[in-house]
């Protein structure tokens, strides 16, 4: 499960070529629809092949992500040549420009930084979404066997969650690159995994270590005149094993 994320962040791609052969623009809004649907699509393709193929999860999110990424490299060079699609920005991101990539008004008048008022929402709904449903989510995540025996429909909650891997994905992508979601998806909450089992301390741990990873990454890039992304990683990495080493200290 933690790699489709990693799937999504590659299978995006065709999405972003057939928004640009739909709406002949570059706009990031409507980037954002097409690797959004494409995101969703991705999570459901998975399970699909899991549930009805009958084939292991692992193999159908690595031919998933493959297979789409294939056909968006595909369709980038026969129909989209002379086009720019920065494959630094889709990969790598670049957190340096987010205060000067500025959302505007109809009439002109700059709001803010685009990335940070579209992930502020994103942060809400997904907060709303946990609170409010965290009891649905918890069972048909870590027991199915039991949420379908109290009626709680386990395909709904799960491609609701997906849903929201696939939008923080997309969503967080074009500033940070798809290489530091991954990473941040994974590592803050595997930190938080080795030191508690109690789900609401993992959230809140891996939240934590997820902030510390970002400023001390930043701070750490700064210092070193490097990649942010790639020192984000790093701190997160390091995190991670502070985290290995104090489990087994205690044992």
């Amino acid at each position: 499960m933690s790699m489709v994320g990693d799937a999504i962040s590659h299978s995006v791609l065709p999405g972003i070529v057939i928004a640009f052969f739909i709406t002949g623009s570059m706009q990031s809004v409507w980037m954002l629809v097409g690797a959004g649907v494409l995101g969703v699509f991705t999570t459901f393709l998975i399970e699909f092949l899991h549930r009805q193929g009958k084939i292991q999860t692992d193999a159908s999110i690595g031919v998933t992500f493959t297979w789409l990424f294939a056909l968006g490299v595909i369709l980038v060079t026969y129909y989209a040549g002379n086009t720019h699609i920065d494959q630094d920005c889709i990969l790598h991101g670049e957190i340096a420009y987010v205060p000067i990539d500025l959302l505007y008004t109809s009439s002109g008048y700059p709001v803010g930084p685009k990335a940070v008022i579209v992930l502020s929402v994103l942060l809400v709904l997904i907060l709303f979404f946990v609170i409010a449903f965290y009891k649905e989510i918890s069972i048909t995540t870590f027991d199915p066997s039991y949420a379908q025996s109290i009626g709680i429909s386990t395909g709904k909650w799960h491609y609701l969650l997906m849903g929201f891997v696939s939008l923080t994905t997309v969503a967080s992508f074009e500033s940070v690159g798809a290489i530091l979601v991954v990473a941040f998806l994974i590592s803050p909450a595997a930190s938080a995994y080795l030191l508690t089992t109690d789900l609401r301390y993992m959230l809140l741990l891996g939240a934590v270590f997820g902030v510390i990873s970002a400023v001390g990454g930043y701070f750490l890039a700064y210092w070193t005149n490097g990649s942010i992304a790639g020192a984000m990683v790093t701190v997160s990495g390091v995190i991670f094993a502070i985290c290995y080493l104090i489990v087994r200290l205690r044992k």
